[in-house]
């Protein structure tokens, strides 16, 4: 089976996004999808932001919301969620690649955004995207599936990560 989802795991602040914005920027495909931003306030932050890649933002969580779900002292936004992140991962055409940055515990509180990536994993397009090192058992089913290549990144390993994903989408893209 061929692995054409691409995970990056590893603790927090390694790396993850940024490593994945420099593949999204070094490859010549269109691209679908959203990250996960700070949100940040006289330095401090106080929640996370959604920003997809056709530039629609929202809030994942914040300190200052109310919710069901919290996650630490953020409580999680699942309308954002299932508005703007779900419909962004979901590729208008074939060659499209996904960007899902971030699978984790927040994103998964929504059934919606769990229901979604199980469809777009099985779709035949590439995906890019980062998922909890640990995790709810949701998380850990996901990084052992068949189609799923998990790459553990540390800042010492980074670039060298960012060169072979840039050299897979590359051999990818001439198969495709």
């Amino acid at each position: 089976m061929t692995k054409r989802n691409i995970l990056v795991t590893g603790p927090p602040r390694c790396g993850k996004s940024t490593l994945i914005e420099k593949v999204v920027s070094g490859i010549d495909r269109p691209v679908t999808g959203f990250f996960t931003r700070e949100i940040k306030e006289e330095g401090r932050r106080v929640g996370f932001s959604i920003n997809t890649l056709d530039g629609r933002e929202g809030i994942l969580a914040h300190q200052n919301i109310g919710g069901q779900f919290s996650v630490g002292k953020y409580r999680v936004n699942l309308e954002d969620i299932e508005v703007i992140a779900v419909p962004s991962m979901i590729p208008a055409r074939k060659e499209e690649i996904v960007v899902i940055d971030e699978i984790g515990k927040m994103e998964c509180f929504s059934p919606l955004f769990r229901e979604t990536l199980i469809r777009v994993l099985n779709l035949p397009n590439w995906i890019i995207g980062s998922i909890a090192q640990k995790g709810a058992p949701f998380s850990q089913r996901i990084k052992k599936r068949g189609d799923v290549m998990v790459i553990e990144i540390t800042p010492q390993n980074r670039d060298i990560e960012l060169h072979k994903i840039l050299e897979l989408f590359k051999i990818k893209h001439r198969k495709s």
